[in-house]
């Protein structure tokens, strides 16, 4: 697709046409350049190194053994043909149509063409999908899997209060090995107390063959009474240096409701444990049947309080690092406004060197410089502020300077003009100027750091970041959730609060 201008201005091309074509042939762009062309021309070149180099990059990626570049090509070529055949014939057809492109920019009636540049995203948007590894049959297929963990995260209240719990059970005693001593003796019953009895009462554990299949350990018939009615019950293993677990069956946790009395009945094989050398004497293991229930009023949960406390650590790390970033930032704005530091060569080199810096501080991420404070305080919020102030005096200096650079100098040669000195000029012509734009830039900045400050606790930076990644860590996705929700009503109320901020002062 293409559209044709007038173009009675532009400059005319330094050879005909065909020349223009052939040379983009040889190096894609080179007519675009030789007819005066230069920003499309290296766009061209520029786009084609690029799509040359990723498909190169993925190629090798394809076939590592191989050596060679056709051998390397052929091998890709039979691992994904979907994907290299149609990138290789998009390259062929972007470098012609770069030769054709030249022939018709060298005319004198010059023709803009779209179509091109179509092809450069499209060929760009393949690679960058194959360098993604983006797998939608996976997404789709696999999306059910996470479902039960993506509930917990967006309901997760059910973890945010809870009660105090009681648990109620009853026990026997297992030897293992049986010896020549007589095992342990079956309980005898309390009446109205829990009791739990087990047949026999010594065995072998389950052991491992050579396979490391498990070979199940001595049957025990358990039988219980007097336990609440319909009930659940779970059955735990406490071994004789006491460890205890849950008792599975079937690879499933045992868990149960009891009978109409609180009785229950059934065969379960002893577990597989190793017994460390250090253990003497008998080895008597026990195994109990529990039953556990909430008393009590509601109250918050540990994971609730925890986030509580967790966010306004937050709330506070944006705050100070905010402050600290303005209180430094507003002194470097000024040597990085060129309005005000281009008297002499020497404030002009100030402000190149200022602006300089600047740009290098504010192009590393925050998430960089907590993992550098980190390793001079240490894990902690001390370590994100340190991390937020750098990058807010950096992003705040340029902002600010910006502003000092736009405001009218009629106000500032007006003042110059009572006799004023350099400080008195920058007091009444320019401070009164700056305040709506600085306190607008204040208050983004301040939203800013307290959405980031949730990120770079992730690596260490304290907040309620550290807290979220700990909670997933440890798969507990009600409580990552709890964090998540805080995060998301935080950072809207601060949204809120900034916006009537900015209304009133700016």
């Amino acid at each position: 697709m293409t559209f044709r201008t007038a173009q009675q201005d532009a400059p005319p091309s330094l050879v005909p046409p065909p020349v223009a074509g052939a040379a983009s042939l040889i190096l894609p762009g080179l007519g675009q350049v030789l007819a005066r062309q230069l920003q499309r021309g290296l766009t061209l070149l520029g786009s084609l190194i690029t799509i040359i180099a990723l498909l190169a990059w993925r190629v090798s990626l394809l076939a590592p053994r191989e050596t060679g570049v056709f051998a390397k090509l052929g091998k890709a070529v039979s691992r994904r043909p979907v994907f290299v055949i149609p990138v290789l014939l998009g390259l062929a057809a972007l470098w012609l149509w770069s030769a054709w492109d030249a022939y018709q920019q060298a005319q004198p009636q010059k023709q803009h063409g779209i179509g091109l540049f179509a092809l450069v995203i499209l060929l760009l948007f393949v690679l960058g999908w194959q360098t993604s590894q983006i797998d939608m049959y996976k997404f789709v297929t696999q999306i059910s899997d996470a479902r039960g963990a993506l509930t917990r995260v967006a309901w997760p209240w059910s973890a945010a209060v809870t009660r105090d719990t009681e648990t109620v059970g009853a026990g026997a005693d297992i030897l293992s090995p049986c010896d020549d001593d007589p095992p342990p003796p079956i309980p005898e019953a309390t009446p109205g107390e829990p009791y739990l009895a087990a047949d026999p009462t010594c065995g072998d554990l389950a052991t491992r063959d050579e396979n490391l299949e498990e070979v199940p350990g001595t049957t025990l018939h358990i039988v219980g009474r007097n336990f609440d009615p319909h009930t659940e019950t779970q059955l735990w293993w406490v071994d004789p240096i006491g460890n205890e677990f849950r008792m599975r069956k079937g690879g499933e946790y045992i868990s149960f409701l009891t009978g109409d009395g609180g009785e229950f009945e059934m065969d379960v094989n002893m577990p597989y444990r190793i017994i460390p050398p250090s253990s003497e004497g008998r080895q008597i293991h026990r195994i109990e049947a529990r039953q556990t229930s909430e008393v009590g009023p509601l109250k918050p949960s540990a994971a609730l309080r925890n986030n509580v406390e967790r966010m306004v650590e937050t709330i506070v790390l944006g705050m100070m690092a905010t402050f600290f970033g303005i209180l430094f930032s507003i002194p470097v704005s000024f040597l990085a406004a060129k309005n005000l530091m281009s008297v002499s060569p020497l404030t002009l080199t100030i402000y190149y060197v200022t602006r300089t810096i600047l740009n290098i501080v504010r192009s590393i991420e925050p998430m960089i410089w907590v993992l550098l404070a980190v390793m001079v305080v240490g894990l902690g919020p001390f370590a994100g502020v340190i991390a937020l102030t750098i990058h807010s005096i950096a992003a705040l200096g340029k902002l600010y300077s910006e502003a000092i650079e736009s405001i009218d100098p009629g106000q500032i040669e007006a003042v110059e003009a009572t006799g004023a000195t350099r400080l008195q000029t920058i007091a009444y012509a320019v401070v009164p100027q700056m305040i709506p734009p600085f306190v607008s830039f204040s208050i983004y900045r301040w939203d800013i750091n307290v959405r980031m400050s949730t990120i770079i606790g992730l690596v260490g930076g304290g907040g309620i970041g550290f807290l979220l990644i700990q909670y997933i860590r440890l798969l507990d996705y009600r409580s990552a959730g709890i964090a998540v929700w805080f995060i998301a009503i935080t950072v809207a109320i601060l949204d809120y609060v900034s916006a009537e901020i900015r209304e009133r002062f700016v």
